[in-house]
């Protein structure tokens, strides 16, 4: 399971819902632009909720949702760091914006997958997919890097520590941003998420997408 704090993130098929939707809706926008050539850019996927990352590009957005996701369903206990608190806010806001926005899409990604099941696609889901997130301790310290891009650095890391920020833990943010290339360990950390079907084809699709865009 997956903590922030003391506090699991709930392992409920809400959960998985939420995860599934933003999955599947940054890789089929990444599939879309590859298919078009248009530049990719333009489908920054889930983690563009947090303005900070939505240069993070695709196929590593999707891994760090499977590596967040293979923590969230573990049977070990593993405390959230703050780019699985990243992941968790941005799945969940995107699943609830999308429910908001385009149910019928919402209903097509939710569909066909591992867990066989149907829910009300309306306001009260989109309100509890955000509820996941809200209801967990967590200080939301990856909204507020944006603040800090434009100081110089030490007058970024006075305000940090001003705004009870510690410096240190930002750095795993930025660390991201400079990342392309997915861990071999991608598609095992799907197990549950997509069928197995889905996987064969996800893998494929996100390594030619790599080795073309190299």
């Amino acid at each position: 399971m997956l903590k922030i704090l003391e506090t699991p993130l709930p392992q409920s098929l809400l959960s998985y819902v939420a995860f599934r939707v933003a999955f599947r809706e940054t890789f089929e926008r990444m599939s879309l632009h590859k298919r078009s050539a248009n530049d990719i850019g333009d489908a920054y996927g889930f983690l563009g909720e947090i303005p900070f990352l939505r240069e993070v590009p695709p196929q590593v957005q999707l891994d760090l949702l499977a590596t967040t996701w293979q923590r969230h369903i573990s049977r070990e206990a593993h405390v959230a760091d703050l780019v699985d608190e990243s992941v968790i806010y941005a799945v969940c806001e995107a699943a609830a914006r999308l429910v908001e926005q385009d149910a019928d899409a919402f209903v097509n990604l939710m569909r066909s997958g591992p867990v066989d099941m149907a829910v009300p696609v309306d306001s009260y889901l989109a309100r509890e997919l955000r509820l996941l997130y809200l209801e967990l301790p967590n200080d939301g310290d990856f909204l507020l890097v944006s603040q800090f891009l434009d100081l110089e650095p030490e007058e970024s890391r006075q305000q940090k520590i001003e705004m009870g920020v510690d410096p240190r833990r930002l750095e795993s943010l930025f660390d991201l941003l400079g990342r392309w290339h997915v861990s071999s360990q991608f598609p095992a950390r799907l197990k549950g998420l997509l069928t197995e079907s889905e996987v064969a084809s996800v893998t494929t699709i996100m390594h030619a997408h790599v080795s073309s865009s190299t």
